[in-house]
């Protein structure tokens, strides 16, 4: 969808500047648009308004999904148990800054990517937080503590990599 925002202003300024060629310059352009131009000039306003007015909208709808969600988590959440949904929580506040994970619609920069860690166990999940992450000091340790992090590492684990 980015492609096509991005996209669209050139297109029509291409279309603007093949309609001044085709008219045979810029005056002659400008009376053609004045006058409703010809059946050419209508045929192409037609285009570039069915284009803008239906297509542009079509794929913005096509391309809509739940952002608080991502596609494959919404099926993921319906199974999902009280503790997993305030893991769910308390990752959003906590860790989505930093690391990425799909199911939360989390896209962290500095942490590493929680969809692409292989063996993803609780175990593993709590010792991270506790110490801070791989021991490298990039994440702080203790972040979450008791209840808070068995939450967060049982949300982590169930939805990491799947």
């Amino acid at each position: 969808m980015e492609v096509v925002a991005f996209l669209a202003p050139f297109v029509l300024l291409g279309v603007g500047i093949i309609f001044v060629a085709f008219s045979g310059g810029p005056g002659q352009a400008r009376d053609a648009y004045m006058t409703r131009g010809g059946r050419f000039f209508r045929f192409a306003m037609l285009l570039v308004y069915v284009g803008l007015g239906l297509a542009v909208p079509a794929l913005v709808i096509a391309d809509m999904h739940d952002p608080a969600q991502g596609a494959t988590a919404a099926t993921r959440d319906q199974d999902a148990t009280p503790q997993q949904e305030r893991g769910k929580e308390l990752f959003r506040q906590t860790c989505s800054s930093c690391h990425t994970l799909a199911a939360a619609n989390a896209h962290g920069a500095t942490g590493p990517s929680l969809d692409e860690i292989g063996d993803v166990t609780p175990e593993r999940v709590e010792s991270a937080i506790r110490v801070g992450g791989t021991g490298q000091k990039r994440m702080p340790a203790g972040l979450l503590e008791g209840e808070d992090a068995e939450d967060v590492a049982a949300y982590v684990s169930a939805v990491a990599g799947k």
